[in-house]
């Protein structure tokens, strides 16, 4: 069964993509967490980061390339953002199709808190 975000990738869902080519789409979250919230995902379905292959290395740098351009484009990077990958239950994955959280738009604050 198709992954929320493998319907949005594929046009079956609607979201309000930010980017697109043939290897990622960008969308924003429907649920920011800051004033820019945006996911980058890869077009093929890789559900973890645990199922990164090593041939899709080209693929995951460009996942970041497509970040740091977003970033400029949305005129965060100046200030800072921060890029997130959350891998598997702990890591608090939801949507099991690899993703990065691209946020910005204010102090974002500590990573983590105890």
């Amino acid at each position: 069964m198709p992954t929320l975000f493998e319907r949005i990738v594929s046009g079956e869902l609607p979201a309000d993509v930010v980017y697109r080519d043939e290897r990622v789409t960008a969308f924003r979250d429907i649920h920011p967490r800051a004033p820019v919230h945006i996911l980058i995902v890869p077009n093929k379905p890789i559900p973890t980061a645990n199922d990164i292959a090593d041939g899709d290395e080209a693929l995951i740098g460009h996942l970041y390339t497509v970040a740091r351009d977003l970033a400029q484009r949305e005129g965060i990077a100046a200030d800072g953002y921060r890029l997130i990958v959350n891998c598997n239950a702990h890591g608090g994955q939801e949507v099991y199709h690899l993703h990065v959280h691209l946020l910005g738009g204010r102090p974002l604050g500590p990573m983590v808190s105890t």
